[in-house]
């Protein structure tokens, strides 16, 4: 099926955002940051991953893609962003007859849902949870305040839920479990419970430091929840992709949940001691874990990380 090329506003927007982000952290004190340069999607390659018998993990630019195939079509988990839909349809007519029927959300951020449109109009029925869709639907004003543009409607997820759905499909079943208020207020945790595999997007990453999203619904006490429920699911030959790094195991869950939680007792007795969020951040609490952290002190976030830990257990809006 040829698919048309679709507005990537959003996700483009979304990208740039992260890029700008990054850019400013650089910057010396004084001097205005460079523009970023627009990213360039056309060079971006679909990297194909075969992770167990009729599943799969697709690399682009963005969030980890899951695809589980078979004779009853094509289920996919997140989008990556919209200019890559061609691409990433490409790589699964390789793996698969193409037919893609479903797809869930594990977040709403850009980088994951950035191709919902695209996908929709091929035909692909998208699920996410309540609150995902609550949020894309209405997203924030821009930094001066102006409204933001409505998504179209076929950007939406058409199903939506509050408790846990399973999808029976391909000799699979396919578990949505809801995990509240950890990354995003909108997060599921996806299993496929025949391949071994979980999915828990960017509540848990292998790349970098975690990002709580207090602006989007996300909190400390919620991502150390969904960690250890996640825990609790994983076996000794588990399968866990990332929102973002590479695929690990039970492991590796484990040692990013003790790191944050060894972070947050770091932050705790200077927040009582009453020290600002600067003074916290400039104490650089992540140290000895920098050099352990694929992306560490240089692009992996510790200075957000710690600023989100202070904001929350100061109690900061």
């Amino acid at each position: 099926m040829r698919m048309t090329a679709i507005r990537p506003s959003r996700a483009l927007l979304a990208a740039l955002a992260v890029m700008a982000a990054s850019a400013s952290a650089q910057t010396p004190a004084g001097q205005a940051p460079a523009a970023p340069a627009p990213p360039d999607f056309s060079k971006v390659e679909i990297k194909t991953t075969k992770i167990a018998a009729n599943f799969y993990e697709l690399e682009g630019q963005g969030g980890n893609i899951g695809v589980l195939v078979g004779p009853d079509g094509v289920f996919m988990v997140d989008s990556q962003f919209a200019p890559l839909s061609e691409k990433i349809a490409a790589a699964i007519r390789q793996i698969s007859d193409g037919r893609i029927r479903y797809m869930v959300n594990t977040h709403l951020h850009g980088d994951h849902t950035g191709g919902d449109e695209n996908f929709a109009k091929m035909g692909v029925t998208i699920f996410s949870r309540d609150e995902l869709r609550a949020r894309l639907a209405q997203p924030p004003p821009g930094p001066n305040g102006a409204p933001a543009p409505r998504p179209a409607p076929a950007a939406l997820p058409m199903v939506t839920y509050r408790g846990p759905v399973t999808i029976h499909m391909n000799g699979e079943d396919v578990h949505l479990i809801p995990v509240p208020v950890a990354h995003t207020d909108g997060d599921t945790l996806v299993r496929f419970q025949v391949a071994d595999v979980l999915m828990p997007g960017d509540y848990f990453r292998s790349l970098g430091y975690p990002n709580i999203d207090r602006n989007n619904g996300g909190t400390l006490k919620g991502m150390l929840e969904g960690l250890n429920a996640t825990i609790e699911l994983a076996g000794p030959n588990t399968k866990v992709i990332p929102g973002h790094g590479a695929v690990t195991d039970r492991a590796g869950l484990m040692a990013h949940r003790d790191m944050i939680v060894a972070i947050r007792d770091r932050v705790a007795p200077l927040v009582q001691q009453g020290k600002t969020q600067q003074e916290v951040v400039a104490a650089k609490l992540t140290a000895d874990y920098d050099a352990r952290v694929p992306g560490g002190a240089a692009t992996g976030n510790p200075d957000r990380f710690v600023g989100q830990v202070y904001a929350e257990l100061k109690g900061a809006r």
